[in-house]
């Protein structure tokens, strides 16, 4: 091996496999008189480059200058993208001429391999802020919790638990259509997120349980005529929408225990997003499915 594939040798094990341990790295094999890899090239870098933060690099080797490294991968045509992980080629995305297709591609092996992200060097101070609005809103403050994520959305306008908190705290000041809205403005892909089915479900439950002004007409036809399942349906929406779960879910389970069939299930249906809204770990959720199964079980 003469001084120059040493050379050689030496800048791959430093660009890209020591890289390759933890990132995903893209290699593309080109050179200066190859027509496709002009054309190329520019869809590889932009997509590369909106993936940076997700832990993929691209790394560029010129065949002509860098003879010895295409040899050893059997460079026959160019261009010829690999990308690596822990050394080893892990795909082909030669195939990939389109951003959408390399992003396709990019997407699948990212879900499979354990790509650590790069660092944002604004992330800690982001989840920093995230973190205090959460417990803001918790506390009860709401309007104060919105602003906080009003700033921090500012900063980061599609990062997913920054939209997640502006709705949770637009909901706690029923104002569900901007709340929607929040999560309307989300990037197709961000809107995807799984950690927003909760935040969603609270959405569309707060936008069929319109607060009732005064509950008590509708609690004394209830206690006058229990099988009003129809009453009972709307009393368990205006105890929804005013914060109510435990006399929500009471009127529910009394409707399901009497017809489970009424409405086409519209009783069990509702209790199910009030389940989906709260998160199906909490403990209240699982305290209220053990007694949904004792009364469509027991």
């Amino acid at each position: 091996m003469s001084a120059a594939d040493r050379e050689a040798v030496e800048a791959f094990r430093r660009d890209v496999v020591e890289p390759s341990m933890t990132q995903l790295v893209v290699v593309d094999f080109w050179a200066e008189w190859c027509g496709p890899c002009k054309q190329l090239g520019p869809v590889i870098e932009k997509v590369c480059a909106d993936y940076a933060a997700k832990g993929v690099t691209l790394v560029k080797i010129d065949v002509d200058k860098d003879k010895f490294i295409a040899a050893q991968f059997q460079i026959r045509s160019i261009p010829t993208v690999y990308a690596i992980f822990q050394g080893q080629p892990v795909a082909d995305l030669t195939q990939a001429r389109t951003e959408s297709q390399l992003a396709r591609m990019l997407d699948q092996l990212l879900a499979q391999l354990p790509i650590e992200a790069a660092g944002d060097p604004m992330a800690a101070d982001i989840e920093q802020y995230v973190a205090m609005g959460e417990a803001v809103l918790a506390e009860g403050d709401a309007e104060r919790a919105l602003g906080i994520f009003e700033q921090v959305a500012e900063m980061a306008p599609d990062h997913v638990a920054v939209a997640a908190g502006r709705a949770q705290a637009l909901l706690k000041l029923g104002r569900a259509d901007e709340a929607e809205a929040v999560l309307a403005a989300l990037p197709e892909d961000k809107a995807k997120d799984p950690t927003l089915a909760q935040v969603k479900a609270a959405v569309a439950l707060a936008k069929e349980t319109a607060p009732v002004d005064d509950l008590t007409p509708l609690r004394q036809a209830v206690e006058a005529n229990p099988e009003d399942l129809d009453a009972r349906y709307e009393l368990a929406g205006g105890l929804m929408a005013a914060g109510d779960r435990d006399g929500a879910a009471d009127q529910l389970l009394a409707s399901i225990a009497q017809d489970r069939a009424y409405n086409d299930g519209a009783a069990k249906e509702r209790l199910l997003k009030l389940f989906a809204s709260i998160g199906l770990e909490d403990p209240w959720v699982s305290a209220q499915r053990r007694r949904l199964s004792t009364v469509l079980f027991g």
